[in-house]
């Protein structure tokens, strides 16, 4: 299979709208409200709507405070990772423990999305070498992720399995009951 892997710009607002209007979420249709928006929306998670959600995400792309890496298969959608700066998560800093060091610069990765024809292919593998590759460039002192710690589907393990992250040399930063904090340090 040959994929390309592509920043989120603002140009490509339309395949990811593409995406998440038509990926199938058989396994998860709450999910289908998404839009990989509920990382930084403070609301309520049950009062928001897909149409809240994919209007805000579009404000987001312009803003350039949405930011990942989509996933083609010529000129079709078929993946994504919401990667960002973690600071531009207002849920994750709200509701969880994360932050040690409000000095650090972390990059935090929270959802890979892989279009269900085209899962167990390597996809997010090849996303999270695209990620280490370009943020090893900028001045970022950590990469960031939250796997879960049960063994769930391919669409309930959205935030990447464990061994994914430990194959790329992701440490264990916390233990919580349902999941872990992994970082990788980037220099």
């Amino acid at each position: 299979m040959n994929i390309e892997i592509r920043p989120l710009t603002k140009a490509l607002k339309d395949d990811y709208l593409l995406f998440f209007d038509t990926i199938l979420f058989d396994e998860n249709p709450d999910r289908a409200k998404c839009y990989c928006y509920d990382y930084h929306f403070l609301g309520d998670v049950e009062s928001c709507t897909r149409e809240m959600s994919r209007t805000a995400v579009i404000n987001l792309i312009k803003e350039q405070q949405l930011t990942g890496y989509l996933v083609f298969e010529e000129d079709k959608p078929i993946g994504w990772c919401n990667a960002n700066n973690r600071s531009n998560y207002q849920r994750l800093l709200r509701d969880y423990d994360y932050v040690d060091n409000p000095d650090d610069k972390v990059c935090s990765i929270v959802c890979f999305l892989i279009h269900p024809d085209y899962r167990r292919q390597g996809i997010a593998q090849q996303l999270l070498e695209k990620i280490i590759r370009d943020y090893s460039t900028t001045d970022y002192d950590y990469l960031e992720a939250y796997p879960k710690k049960s063994e769930s589907s391919c669409e309930g393990n959205f935030k990447g399995p464990l061994e994914l992250y430990q194959r790329f040399a992701f440490k264990i930063h916390k233990e919580y009951d349902d999941y872990y904090v992994v970082r990788k340090i980037i220099a």
